[in-house]
């Protein structure tokens, strides 16, 4: 792994688990400022654990976990949120008996007074259309695509550096899956805001990621670019 810089999300020699049962172990990894950076692996490979591990919903055994040269690593959630990090767990986790439009202001909790003084901004609606229409619905009316994108655009609306995703297409329907992605393009195009993706599509990881890590039994088994990863390789690591 690349030497320490400081910059972007550092994590270092993780190890995290639930109760006697450790699930991630020893994993490192880098995701660096404006990147795309996907983790991939089978389900059940320790890929969520990491991810709440590294936004402070579990806590690690031993490792550390720096963000721009900040150790987070025993740090509240909150604190992680307000330092700049954007978080969309699997399963979406809206507020149900919330308004689309609380869910959304809500997301400006973690933001500086700058931004929250604005308000929702329209580049949400301009990501996710369908936002606007349904803004006095409660967030459990919503279809599981429009919950997902309501998800997404709370996560946005605080305009994070880093944006963490827990396979944010998983159980959508086709149509919405291609509006995700291109939320997900539009970011990277951006390179404002770094992306941690967790993601089960070969296709559509390979073609938006910088940098790829492979987990398999908690473990880094492989990391690289798309150029010098050998594809039969990721293939045996993400076949059921």
């Amino acid at each position: 792994m690349t030497t320490n810089s400081g910059t972007g999300l550092w994590v270092e020699a993780l190890e995290s688990g639930y109760g006697e049962s450790m699930v991630v172990r020893r994993a490192s990894l880098h995701i660096p400022p404006g990147q795309v950076v996907c983790l991939m692996g089978r389900n059940g490979v320790g890929k969520t654990t990491l991810l709440r591990t590294v936004m402070g919903l579990i806590k690690p055994r031993s490792g550390r976990i720096l963000y721009n040269g900040r150790d987070l690593t025993r740090s509240a959630p909150a604190v992680r949120a307000k330092s700049g990090i954007g978080y969309v767990p699997q399963g979406r986790d809206i507020f149900p008996q919330l308004t689309v439009e609380a869910n959304l202001l809500l997301g400006l909790e973690a933001a500086s007074p700058d931004i929250r003084k604005d308000g929702i901004p329209a580049s949400i609606f301009e990501q996710f259309p369908v936002l606007r229409d349904m803004l006095h619905r409660k967030g459990g009316e919503l279809s599981g695509g429009q919950q997902q994108q309501l998800a997404i655009g709370r996560a946005l609306i605080s305009r994070p550096q880093l944006l963490v995703l827990d396979e944010p297409m998983e159980g959508i329907q086709p149509s919405i899956v291609m509006d995700i992605e291109r939320v997900i393009e539009s970011v990277k195009a951006a390179r404002t805001t770094s992306v941690l993706l967790v993601e089960q599509s070969l296709a559509f990881a390979t073609s938006i990621a910088d940098y790829f890590y492979v987990l398999d039994k908690g473990t880094v088994v492989a990391e690289g670019n798309s150029g010098t990863l050998n594809g039969d390789m990721m293939r045996k690591h993400l076949a059921v």
